[in-house]
């Protein structure tokens, strides 16, 4: 299993925490990268986060202006699972390694 986290830096109080622990995502087999926002001006990403299941569905979570989660989206269309694939493979080509990411 992969994960990427767009994150903007300085981090929020709540990127920092999920940074932290992160270690047991890490330690259970998972590879975890992080891109500071920054750096992925020029990348074409959904406006909202999301998970890429079995490259068949995507899962999106729709948040409020708050940051609480609101909705979820499933979606089976080829063409927005194949644009999700594209854009997490290019966040994750660009994207550090969870042990090199320093949260400052």
């Amino acid at each position: 299993m992969r994960r990427a986290r767009v994150v903007s830096v300085p981090v929020t109080d709540y990127i920092a925490f999920e940074h932290a622990c992160s270690w047991q995502n890490v330690e259970a087999g998972e590879s975890v990268r992080w891109l500071d926002r920054a750096h992925a001006s020029d990348l074409l990403l959904p406006g909202n986060d999301f998970w890429l299941v079995d490259g068949q569905r995507v899962l999106f979570n729709l948040f409020d202006g708050a940051g609480t989660p609101i909705a979820k989206q499933l979606t089976d269309d080829p063409g927005v699972v194949r644009s999700a694939a594209v854009s997490f493979e290019a966040v994750w080509e660009r994207a550090v390694d969870h042990a090199a990411f320093a949260i400052a």
